[in-house]
């Protein structure tokens, strides 16, 4: 179990990260152009992983329904959006916006599916981690406006 808990703590390093190195991307040419060079690397990575060590042709792909390749579309939205996203409002509040996006998105789920665990707390939780940001939120200077 901790073995899991440490390699989502490391997943998470990793979509901050992937983030910020997106948006550097995108100030030299667009989100649009960092979303698709992301992809682009990102396949021609996995593809030599999975040449590398195999796995990369295993299972029924056809035997999946439509809307389990929603994720390569959603994940296409989530880079290009939070690519623009660091620009504009810097890396640290996107960060924060996409884990309170998730944490909300996550705790809608587990409510839908009926999932074992306390509710009330579950949305204190949400509700503590918007709180958290609003306060971080708050100490942020202004940015001058070059006047």
């Amino acid at each position: 179990m901790l073995g899991f808990a440490a390699l989502a703590v490391l997943g998470g390093a990793l979509v901050s990260s992937s983030r910020q190195i997106n948006g550097s991307l995108s100030m030299y040419t667009s989100a649009l152009h960092s979303s698709y060079w992301n992809h682009v690397v990102g396949f021609a990575f996995i593809t030599a992983v999975g040449i590398a060590f195999g796995g990369l042709f295993m299972g029924d792909p056809w035997g999946a329904p439509w809307w389990a390749y929603l994720g390569g579309p959603i994940g296409f939205v989530f880079i290009a959006a939070s690519s623009w996203a660091v620009l504009k409002i810097g890396a640290a509040q996107t960060a924060m916006l996409i884990i309170a996006g998730q944490m909300i998105s996550g705790v809608a789920v587990d409510i839908a599916l009926g999932t074992e665990g306390n509710t009330t707390t579950r949305i204190i939780g949400v509700a503590l981690i918007l709180a958290g940001m609003l306060v971080a939120r708050s100490g942020a200077k202004p940015k001058a406006n070059g006047t």
